[in-house]
């Protein structure tokens, strides 16, 4: 039932150009649905592009995400497109946006509010045309309270916010999820009752 409400409410949430917010543990299937937010979105056909923030090195997240012109720093030899960018007509991912360094944020909310980036070393601003979906581990809110997560970002990013239950939460999902996981591997793999029951202790 928990998961059926979520779905009822992104399905219809796909159909518009929001921007997304999804809270949740790690595991919980942020970006499960975030995917499930393009395909079911106009925008299916465009590019779907993940950044998970928590990933890129800190000395290369602007350069991955914004671009750069040939030139800007030691070692860019080429103009780069950045991932927001290549998004452009598509979906944009920040898989766990609690971990974007607070300097980089107010660049991200020019982007979000402009829809235009620039390419660092360049003034040129370039228009993109995004969807952009979110998700974090984190409690946002409490980081803007501790001044590491900028207030005007949460609310730009937290237009639609839900929080993804864990599977403790929805244990009736346990057995469908589990089968689905367990015919990936072997068509004909069949779970023992006994093995369910393991996992609803776990």
């Amino acid at each position: 039932a928990p998961m059926r409400q979520l779905f009822a409410l992104l399905s219809k949430v796909a159909a518009t150009d929001a921007t997304v917010l999804l809270e949740g543990e790690t595991g919980s299937g942020k970006e499960a649905l975030a995917d499930a937010i393009h395909q079911h979105s106009p925008r299916a056909g465009g590019p779907y592009v993940v950044v998970d923030c928590g990933a890129i090195p800190r000395t290369l997240i602007g350069s991955e995400l914004f671009g750069h012109v040939k030139g800007s720093f030691t070692g860019a030899s080429a103009d780069k497109r950045g991932l927001i960018e290549s998004a452009h007509k598509g979906t944009l991912f920040l898989d766990e946006i609690g971990e974007l360094a607070l300097d980089l944020q107010p660049q991200l909310l020019r982007v979000l509010d402009r829809r235009q980036v620039r390419r660092i070393g360049d003034n040129n601003p370039i228009d993109v045309d995004i969807r952009v979906v979110a998700a974090t581990h984190r409690d946002l809110r409490a980081m803007v309270k501790a001044g590491t997560f900028r207030e005007d970002l949460y609310y730009r990013i937290a237009v639609v916010r839900t929080v993804v239950p864990p599977l403790r939460e929805r244990l009736d999902d346990l057995e469908l999820l589990a089968t689905a996981f367990a015919h990936r591997i072997n068509r004909d793999m069949a779970l023992s009752p006994d093995l369910l029951r393991q996992l609803r202790l776990h």
